[in-house]
């Protein structure tokens, strides 16, 4: 039976006792220029500060500090939840393998390596690499920790959650990318058991929207994955995951975007804001640029996922501007 969001939500408060002290609490950044042609107060929860670059780490810890994360483990990513697990392992000295797939971000990679674990390249895309990490624990060898798919992982996520309800007195909407679920089901858990009226925006890449459609559809679909500036929130879904009935119970509207929309949303970050955010997390904010106008008078938060950027990406995208 898959968890309520009132499970959540508890296990969350359990969880950021286990790792308040590991992580940074990410501060609600006022927008500096964005949007002020909008009569609609909006703030970034700035995961992109966080101590490794993405709220990634949240998560892993919350699995890794866990009573059922023990042997030898290993895990899939397209780069973060990589960085966050193995930060984690190495702080609550733990076994980890991970694998990452044939895209995996240079800076991502190198970051994972020189915390010091077992790493494997495996498969075109994220999704390729998760079946990879599971059909090796499967061999009897590895426990299989899932980057969204577990809710100890989701849990972590929901932390985030807790913030901001400590942060801010009123939000009337949170914007939130979607990738395997466990950041929307996490933050959407956490906000929905203690402020219901809060409402939440899922916002999905059009060239890898899995999570979106699945949701659309009501049980798990294929879709096809293009390349996408969030590489972040690319790839599929597991077939039994916990994270589409949580997503489907907390989001209120999905919001999709496409190409150019995250493009400008990087650029606008970077050149308004002074803020180097991946795609994935100019995702959150293109979604909030195409609905600002119905949201008149209201508070809302974007989150800002990750900033683990390679100077590839920045001479391309940022610098661009």
């Amino acid at each position: 039976m898959s968890p309520s969001l009132q499970d959540i939500a508890a296990s969350a408060v359990q969880a950021r006792t286990r790792i308040r002290h590991h992580i940074y609490q990410t501060p609600l950044i006022p927008a500096k220029q964005i949007g002020h042609d909008h009569d609609a107060k909006f703030l970034f929860k700035a995961e992109i500060f966080q101590l490794t670059g993405s709220f990634k780490i949240r998560g892993a810890l919350s699995k890794l500090s866990s009573p059922t994360a023990q042997g030898r483990l290993i895990t899939a990513s397209s780069g973060n939840h990589g960085i966050g697990a193995a930060f984690a392992s190495k702080v609550l000295s733990k076994s980890l393998t991970i694998v990452l797939p044939e895209t995996v971000v240079r800076t991502k990679l190198d970051n994972i390596k020189a915390l010091g674990v077992d790493v494997i390249v495996h498969g075109a895309e994220t999704g390729l690499a998760e079946q990879y990490a599971q059909q090796l624990a499967a061999s009897g060898h590895y426990t299989y920790i899932s980057p969204y798919n577990d809710v100890d992982v989701i849990a972590g996520q929901g932390t985030i959650g807790l913030e901001i309800l400590e942060q801010l007195d009123e939000v009337h909407n949170v914007f939130i990318s979607m990738g395997g679920g466990g950041l929307l089901s996490g933050i959407g858990s956490v906000l929905k058991a203690f402020r219901p009226q809060t409402k939440i925006y899922g916002v999905a890449a059009s060239n890898s929207k899995a999570l979106a459609a699945s949701i659309a559809a009501g049980h798990v679909v294929r879709t096809t994955h293009s390349p996408t500036l969030a590489e972040a929130v690319a790839g599929g879904i597991d077939e039994d995951t916990i994270t589409l009935p949580l997503s489907s119970s907390v989001v209120d509207y999905i919001v999709e975007c496409d190409e150019a929309e995250i493009l400008r949303s990087v650029k606008a970050l970077a050149s308004q804001e002074n803020m180097i955010a991946e795609g994935s997390a100019a995702l959150a904010l293109a979604g909030f640029n195409k609905v600002v106008k119905t949201l008149t008078g209201q508070t809302s938060v974007i989150i800002l996922c990750g900033g683990n950027v390679d100077h590839d990406f920045i001479a391309k995208v940022v610098c661009s501007v």
